[in-house]
């Protein structure tokens, strides 16, 4: 589905970080402290690369899923808890290909398929699961889709 022709170009700053796995990105949403970082910082750990943390600029395409990028007085930064503030080679921008949102939980062993919001275009979008193997699955649904249910 196509965003609605007043949302092309338009840009939108998100509390939000954000990695890609080749050229599809992945947009971590979620309250202070949910683990955004943490687990941005999982994926990176499994290959992937940091587009943003902590703030994701989004712009709307005309024809497919918003771009995420990162503002430039951050680029090549991640926050580890306890840590510090990290350096990373960043990302360039990259399409959004999935929303992981960490205030809601998962229930479901087989959740329905669910999509979030961003400038006008449904998303797949996953809820938070306590298990440690979370992102190696969204890793490897980014790598290569869900089957069908």
């Amino acid at each position: 589905m196509a965003p609605a022709a007043a949302h092309v170009g338009q840009e939108l700053v998100l509390h939000a970080s954000t990695v890609a796995i080749g050229t599809r990105a992945l947009v971590i949403v979620g309250p202070s402290g949910s683990g955004k970082s943490g687990l941005a910082l999982q994926l990176l750990a499994c290959g992937a690369r940091l587009i943003a943390d902590d703030r994701t600029l989004l712009t709307a395409s005309p024809d497919g899923p918003p771009l995420a990028s990162c503002p430039p007085a951050i680029r090549g930064q991640v926050e580890a808890r306890g840590i510090g503030i990290l350096h990373v080679d960043p990302s360039p921008p990259a399409p959004v290909a999935a929303v992981v949102d960490l205030s809601r939980e998962e229930t479901d062993r087989l959740p329905p398929e669910r999509t979030y919001d961003l400038l006008g275009y449904p998303v797949p979008c996953f809820h938070k699961v306590a298990t440690p193997y979370f992102a190696a699955g969204v890793l490897q649904y980014l790598k290569g889709g869900r089957s069908p249910a």
